[in-house]
């Protein structure tokens, strides 16, 4: 059996280089500091934190866990809403207000706020109203 592992083992170490060159992207700037996401851009911030429960599109999902859908979502219609659970967390949405600043979680609401078929660009979010929802 050792006469077998070893082999197996050399050939998985030899094969790192190659695996090396298939590494994703540069992601330099995400987290320069850990516990703070870098990036300001409501859409990237969305691809990066939310789409993986509420999809890519904001349609929601089932399963683990019972992620509603942003898309043509009425609870959206007002800033208010989406920036305290975004901030605070809500069921299984855990609360971001300590990974993003007031002008992030604006950037994100006023995305999902318009974006998804929604159409709720009235009355945005700003970095004032998510500092006055903490």
């Amino acid at each position: 059996m050792k006469s077998i592992l070893y082999p197996l083992a050399m050939a998985g170490l030899i094969a790192l280089p190659a695996l090396a060159q298939d590494a994703p992207p540069d992601t330099t700037g995400w987290f320069e500091n850990p516990s703070k996401l870098t990036q300001t851009d409501g859409k990237v911030i969305y691809d990066a934190l939310c789409a993986a429960c509420h999809m890519p599109e904001g349609q929601g999902a089932v399963g683990a866990g019972m992620y509603p859908a942003l898309a043509g979502n009425e609870n959206l219609m007002a800033a208010d809403y989406p920036v305290y659970v975004v901030t605070h967390g809500q069921k299984a949405m855990p609360p971001l207000g300590d990974l993003l600043d007031d002008a992030q979680v604006a950037a994100v609401v006023n995305y999902i706020r318009t974006s998804f078929g929604n159409d709720y660009a009235e009355d945005p979010a700003t970095p004032e109203s998510v500092a006055a929802a903490r």
